[in-house]
């Protein structure tokens, strides 16, 4: 073979390799790669939300203070708190975002009492709940532990009870720490003032390393999820984490593509109108996709316990209860349905969205009642509560008694009956004075239930035991 046909011959297999990648993509290819780019990174955009909201924009009403600062606040969750969908009111929050580039954290956590439970849940950018630190955990004693990003290989020093090892630079934390009630306030607030957070060099009484640098935050412009606006947040994400995760290589290729992704420069005003159309496209595809598997799966109270936890129990869970080849679509439904849900083993949430006859929860045509035989009580380590959330903005409802929740902490109020049973009413109009204290306030139109299992024993976590279903009462 001469060399011109050598060269020929190479000029075809490498433009054969990689010319595809470098073509512009058709109308119809834009929309397939937005269907599972929008799947593949729809949590990381709303934990961007979080991100910008709580560290970032300081005039914001969610802000909570810089990187590497705790947040804590000795209060519960009411319906003026918006940023983060199907929040809890069982347990006083510290919510703070961590940068790990310049170098490692140290987390202290106090003694705590026996019966109280905390955690500290860490979240890497894929929303993936990569560690924990609590009761259930590491347990009740006092202790030091060194929160590390991917880069990170030093030594371990003297002090620490454990490493911590994050596949992304920049992590998030919620911890939660229990509430006996509201005199217990005060107990709860001396706990948080006793959790520390400081940087390794500090730690050390070493000079502290030049600071990273941050970058640019993109505004957050809420409705941006839900349409083409959606990929300049997936951009910036990805420049985050810097390279793709196991599995993503392909789809990092088509995204490129389309500008999105590190060292690449994504603008929605240079691109045509009909490579919009089909971004917008992809999106309501696959958001209707999303919704269809919610749907489909609506009846299954464990459904939580399935769709939060470690990348390696995400990607098992996907084949093995979905028969699904990657988490993407679980991470994504998990964060629709409520962001920064525990790990099974930490708390397990029992989803209700229709009742017993299959049909949506709808405090405009229905009250309704869940009863406990006698003995049957959710079986857990910690505590329970069910709490409830309206359909359409997925947060607390304004309601007379203040109250958006019923729990395990709440046992001696509550009326039993005749049997032992007991039976939680939930509607929009009161079940009289005698059975208030079971009552939980329901809005005059769609809402759902969600029941919060803290340290759930086994029975629970395999489905031996079961929630009740919700019944019409009238």
């Amino acid at each position: 073979m001469n060399r011109q046909v050598l060269a020929l011959v190479l000029i075809i297999l490498v433009g054969g390799c990689t010319g595809g990648s470098n073509e512009k993509p058709t109308p119809e290819q834009v929309q397939a790669i937005a269907v599972d780019a929008y799947i593949y990174g729809f949590q990381m955009v709303m934990n961007y939300k979080t991100m910008y909201q709580y560290a970032v924009d300081t005039e914001n009403p969610d802000y909570k203070g810089p990187f590497n600062e705790l947040a804590c606040e000795a209060r519960l969750f009411t319906p003026d708190d918006r940023a983060v969908v199907t929040p809890n009111a069982d347990t006083p929050y510290c919510m703070f975002w961590m940068d790990l580039r310049a170098e490692p954290l140290v987390l202290s956590v106090p003694e705590m009492d026996d019966e109280r439970y905390y955690s500290f849940q860490l979240i890497d950018l894929y929303t993936h709940n990569f560690a924990y630190v609590g009761t259930l955990t590491t347990g009740n004693t006092a202790g030091r532990y060194l929160l590390v990003g991917p880069g990170w290989d030093g030594e371990t020093p003297a002090g620490i009870m454990g490493v911590i090892r994050s596949e992304t630079d920049f992590i998030f934390n919620v911890t939660r720490t229990q509430l006996f009630g509201p005199d217990d306030l005060p107990k709860v607030k001396s706990i948080q003032a006793q959790y520390d957070l400081v940087p390794l060099s500090a730690f050390l009484g070493d000079p502290a390393p030049e600071a990273a640098s941050l970058p640019t935050f993109p505004e957050w412009v809420e409705g941006s999820q839900f349409d083409e606006r959606f990929f300049s947040y997936l951009d910036f994400v990805m420049d985050l984490l810097e390279k793709p995760g196991p599995g993503e290589d392909a789809l990092w290729r088509d995204l490129a593509r389309l500008d999105i992704g590190p060292d690449k420069t994504f603008r929605l005003d240079t691109l045509a109108d009909e490579h919009v159309a089909a971004l917008r496209a992809g999106v309501e595809e696959a958001f209707a996709a999303m919704e269809a598997f919610i749907a489909s799966h609506a009846s299954d109270p464990l459904i939580s316990g399935k769709v939060f936890g470690t990348r390696e129990f995400l990607s098992e869970s996907a084949r093995k209860n979905y028969q699904l080849d990657k988490p993407d679509m679980l991470r994504a439904i998990a964060a629709h349905m409520g962001l920064y849900g525990n790990s099974a083993a930490e708390a397990t949430y029992p989803t209700f969205l229709v009742d017993a006859d299959g049909e949506p929860l709808d405090g405009s045509g229905h009250a309704y009642t869940m009863t406990f035989p006698d003995g049957e009580l959710p079986p857990v380590k910690a505590f329970w509560s069910l709490t409830l959330y309206d359909g359409k903005t997925q947060l607390f409802i304004e309601n007379p008694l203040d109250r958006y929740l019923l729990s395990s902490g709440m046992l001696d109020q509550f009326k039993r009956e005749a049997d032992g049973a007991l039976v939680l009413h939930v509607g929009r109009e009161s079940p009289g004075e005698a059975l208030e204290a079971n009552w939980l306030p329901a809005p005059d139109g769609p809402f759902y239930l969600v029941m919060r299992l803290y340290g759930p024993e086994k029975a629970a976590l395999e489905g031996r035991w079961t929630p009740p279903a919700v019944d019409k009462a009238d």
